[in-house]
């Protein structure tokens, strides 16, 4: 009988109690397995090429960098990785940041939640697990930047019959699956929904992802937002 596949997690944490934590937590369950454990950043990118994990959880304050720089290399040398950021460090600049970097989960140590195995296989999922407080600055955010976009596009005055306006990139299955994503669908329910496969879904977003310049979901929200493509 075939043994059920493992999610592999890479730990970056250099306070050795927070990654005694983690470790002993995800020890309780069988589908996730540690295949890496780094405490400062330097150690993390020499390795994670070669270890190419599911999930890495990286802490952003690291004795010898940024953990910024090593979600950005991790993007980068393993594209497939999924990155929640699990740190003390909380506020808009720092989440926004960690998103641009390629966060797609974002945890704050002093908050995180009951179930923490369940929030990395969300994350896995296609999720993204934010910590409430977190959360709340996005949606205000994305909302906030909404409005700023509406009111720019009504002082703009009209030359001839009708103001010109710069075409989307997105083509309209694209602009209605990051709509879903803005609202908290997940992969396999924007695939439900629309009648096709979760790897559909994944290729729309692949490409959204290009045309937006995009490194995660809450980017390309973040950045169709601010150029006005959602209606939310």
């Amino acid at each position: 009988m075939r043994a059920a596949v493992r999610v592999s997690v890479v730990i970056v944490e250099d306070n050795a109690l927070h990654a005694q934590r983690y470790r002993e937590n995800l020890a309780r369950d069988p589908a996730l397995q540690v295949v890496g454990e780094f405490a400062n950043a330097r150690a993390a990118m020499d390795a994670v090429a070669r270890l190419a994990p599911d999930v890495a959880l990286v802490d952003l304050g690291l004795p010898d960098g940024s953990g910024f720089d090593v979600i950005r290399h991790i993007r980068l040398a393993s594209p497939h990785t999924s990155i929640m950021v699990v740190s003390v460090f909380g506020g808009e600049r720092n989440l926004f940041e960690a998103i641009e970097a390629g966060a797609t989960g974002y945890l704050l140590k002093d908050s995180l939640p009951e179930d923490f195995n369940a929030a990395i296989h969300a994350l896995q999922a296609g999720e993204s697990p934010i910590s409430p407080a977190l959360a709340r600055l996005l949606l205000v955010r994305l909302r906030d930047g909404g409005q700023a976009a509406a009111a720019a596009a009504q002082a703009v005055p009209a030359s001839g019959p009708a103001a010109a306006q710069d075409p989307s990139p997105l083509t309209r299955r694209e602009a209605g699956i990051l709509e879903a994503i803005a609202r908290g669908h997940t992969i396999p329910e924007i695939g439900e929904q629309l009648k096709i496969s979760p790897l559909t879904v994944k290729s729309h977003v692949r490409s959204i992802y290009v045309k937006l310049e995009a490194t995660s979901r809450q980017h390309a929200v973040y950045l169709a937002q601010q150029r006005g493509l959602l209606r939310l």
